[in-house]
C-alpha cells in the first residue's frame, strides 16, 4: 500500500469516526448545559467554593469568576513549581526556575501549555499530575464555559443573566472531559503509551555503558492533553515520544480526541439555538479551511525541494517514520487549526510552504475548528462580522439568530479579533528588533525569522507549537510570550462576555424578507472568506518575509 493511499484511508477512518459522534456527543453536551439537577460531587464542590448554583450571573460577575479563577490558578500552579523539592516523587530535580514557572504557569493556565523547558528533567510527577494535568481539565473547562455564556446571549432576551460560571466549568470538566479522558486513557495504555510513577529505567547500551529511560504518567497526561487541546507533553519529544504515541493507531486516535470536542460544539450550538442547520453552517466553514489547509501541508511536504528530500522521495526530516509523511501532516494541520500545540513531527523542518500552512492555521485565530469553546466563540464572532460586512453592502442594520448587531456588538467582536493580532505583531517586532534574537534563531533569513513569527503567533493564539529551532529560555522571551499567552487569552474572553452580555438584554426580532439567511452556503462561503480576508489582510507582510520567502527560495 502506497503511503498516499494509507493517509487517505485515516482521512477516512477519522472522519467516519467524528460523522459517528457528533449527533450523540454534540447533543449530551447540550443537556449538560441546560440540566437543572446537580451531581453529588457537583454539590460538593459548590460547598467548598461557597457558590448557589441556582444563582445566575451577570456578565461582568460571570467575567469576574473567570479572571479570579485564572489569577489564581497561575499562583497557585506557580508556587508547586517553586515548592517542587517539598513534594513527593520530585525526584531530586529541584525548584524550578522563576522565569520558567512563571511562564509555564501562564501557559497552561491560558490553554496554551507553551514549554521552554525538558519536562522529564525539569518537571516531578506532583506537578505534572497535581498542577500540569489539572490545568488541563481546568483550562478546557473554562473554555467550555464562556462558549456556553455566549450561545446563552443568542438563546435568551431580555435578560441580563447568563449562567453560572462555576456551574458551567464544573460540570464541563465532571460530567465531559473526566469520563472521555478517563475512557481513553485506558485505551491509550492498551495500545502501548506508558503509565508508570517509576522516573525512569537502567538499561544497557551495545556497547556496554548503562542509561537511564525516562518513565512518566504519560497516558493520564496524553488524553487531556488531546481532548482539551492543551498539547503539552510529558516529554519533551512530545507526540513523537514512542512512550506517548507509540504507533500508528494511536497517532489517530490523538488526532480524533483534539477535534472530537471543537467539532461537536456546533451540533451543540445548533441544538441550543433551535435550529441545527445554523450548527452545520459553521461546521462547513471549519471543514473547508481544515482540509485545505491538509491538503496544502501534505503536499509540499510530499514534494519538497533540495537534493536530499528529492533523493528520499518527501521531506522526512524531523519526522517519525512510523507515521511518515501523511500522519506527520494529518497531525501538524490539526493540531495547528485546534490551538493544540501538541506534535508528532518537528514542525520545523518542514519545508517553507508545509511550515507556513501551520502559522496560517494559527493565524486564521484557532477558528477551524479551533480549541475547546475558544474555536466555537471565535468563529460566531467572526460570523457577527460577516453579517455586519453583509450589512453594509446591502444597507440595512445586521442581525444574526434574530438580533441586532448595533455598536456595542461590533465594538465587542472587533476587540475579540484585533487582540491577538495586536499583541502577535507587537511582540515579533520588537523581538526582531532586539540584537540577542539573532543568537536564539538556529537559522538565519527567512526562516530564522519563521521561528520568531511561529513562537510568538503560538503564543499569541494559545497554541503552544513551536519552530523548535529558536532558543526561547532568556528572560525576555520568558516574559513576553507570557504575556502574549495571558493576553491572547484573556482580552477575547472579555471582549466575548461583553457580547454575550449585550445580546442576551436584547428582544429576538422576527425574521423578514430581507434578513440575511445564515444557514446555506451562501453565508458559508462569507464567512469562510471573512476569516480568510481577515487573516490576509493582517499577516500577509509578515508571511511574505518568512514561510512565503522561504517557499519561492
Amino acid at each position: 500500500m502506497s503511503p498516499t493511499v494509507a493517509g487517505l484511508l485515516q482521512v477516512g477512518v477519522l472522519m467516519v469516526a467524528l460523522v459517528a459522534v457528533y449527533k450523540p456527543l454534540g447533543d449530551y453536551m447540550a443537556r449538560v448545559f441546560t440540566g437543572t439537577k446537580h451531581l453529588a460531587v457537583e454539590r460538593a464542590v459548590y460547598r467548598v467554593v461557597r457558590v448557589n448554583p441556582d444563582a445566575e450571573q451577570r456578565w461582568p460577575v460571570y467575567a469576574a469568576g473567570v479572571l479570579g479563577f485564572s489569577l489564581v490558578s497561575i499562583v497557585v500552579l506557580y508556587l508547586l513549581q517553586r515548592l517542587q523539592p517539598l513534594l513527593p516523587w520530585d525526584f531530586g530535580r529541584g525548584a524550578v526556575d522563576p522565569g520558567i514557572a512563571f511562564n509555564t504557569a501562564v501557559s497552561f493556565v491560558a490553554n496554551t501549555n507553551w514549554q521552554s523547558y525538558v519536562p522529564e528533567a525539569v518537571m516531578g510527577h506532583s506537578v505534572q499530575m497535581f498542577g500540569l494535568t489539572v490545568q488541563n481539565f481546568l483550562s478546557a473547562g473554562v473554555g467550555l464555559a464562556v462558549a456556553i455564556a455566549l450561545v446563552r446571549g443568542f438563546t435568551r432576551s431580555t435578560t441580563d443573566r447568563l449562567g453560572n460560571f462555576w456551574v458551567d466549568l464544573t460540570r464541563g470538566t465532571v460530567r465531559i472531559l473526566l469520563p472521555m479522558a478517563f475512557v481513553f486513557a485506558i485505551v491509550l495504555i492498551a495500545l502501548g503509551v506508558v503509565q508508570s510513577l517509576r522516573s525512569g529505567v537502567a538499561v544497557t547500551n551495545p556497547d556496554g555503558s548503562s542509561s537511564t529511560i525516562a518513565l512518566a504518567p504519560a497516558a493520564s497526561q496524553e488524553t487531556i492533553k488531546e481532548l482539551g487541546t492543551n498539547g503539552g507533553g510529558i516529554f519533551n519529544a512530545n507526540s513523537a515520544h514512542p512512550f506517548e504515541n507509540p504507533n500508528g493507531w494511536t497517532n489517530l486516535i490523538e488526532i480524533f480526541l483534539l477535534l472530537v470536542i471543537p467539532v461537536c460544539l456546533t451540533r451543540t450550538f445548533g441544538t441550543l439555538a433551535g435550529n441545527r442547520r445554523q450548527g452545520y453552517a459553521l461546521l462547513s466553514v471549519m471543514g473547508v479551511l481544515w482540509g485545505a489547509m491538509l491538503a496544502v501541508i501534505w503536499w509540499a511536504e510530499a514534494h519538497p525541494n533540495g537534493p536530499a528530500a528529492l533523493l528520499a522521495g518527501g521531506a522526512m526530516e524531523g519526522k517519525e517514520q512510523r507515521f511518515g509523511i501523511p500522519g506527520s501532516a494529518l497531525f501538524a494541520d490539526s493540531t495547528t487549526a485546534t490551538s493544540t500545540g501538541a506534535v508528532n513531527a518537528m514542525h520545523d523542518s518542514f519545508s517553507g510552504l508545509g511550515g507556513g500552512g501551520t502559522i496560517l492555521n494559527m493565524l486564521f485565530g484557532e477558528m477551524t475548528p479551533g480549541g475547546v469553546g475558544t474555536g466555537l466563540y471565535s468563529i460566531l464572532v467572526m460570523a457577527i462580522i460577516a453579517v455586519f460586512l453583509a450589512g453594509l453592502m446591502v444597507g440595512r442594520t445586521p442581525e444574526y439568530l434574530g438580533k441586532k448587531l448595533g455598536r456595542r456588538e461590533i465594538t465587542a467582536s472587533a476587540i475579540a479579533i484585533l487582540a491577538m493580532p495586536t499583541v502577535l505583531l507587537l511582540g515579533v517586532g520588537a523581538a526582531i528588533m532586539l540584537p540577542g534574537t539573532s543568537e536564539a534563531m538556529n537559522n538565519s533569513g527567512s526562516h530564522g525569522f519563521s521561528e520568531v513569527l511561529y513562537a510568538y503567533t503560538s503564543a499569541s493564539n494559545n497554541n503552544g507549537s513551536a519552530f523548535a529551532g529558536i532558543t526561547v529560555t532568556n528572560g525576555w522571551f520568558q516574559s513576553t510570550l507570557g504575556i502574549c499567552m495571558l493576553f491572547g487569552r484573556l482580552i477575547p474572553i472579555l471582549a466575548v462576555l461583553c457580547l454575550a452580555g449585550s445580546l442576551a438584554a436584547q428582544r429576538k426580532v422576527p425574521a423578514t424578507a430581507g434578513t440575511l439567511p445564515t444557514t446555506g452556503p451562501l453565508f458559508a462561503t462569507l464567512l469562510g472568506g471573512t476569516v480568510v480576508l481577515v487573516a490576509a489582510l493582517t499577516f500577509v507582510p509578515a508571511l511574505a518575509l518568512g514561510p512565503i520567502a522561504e517557499a519561492l527560495a
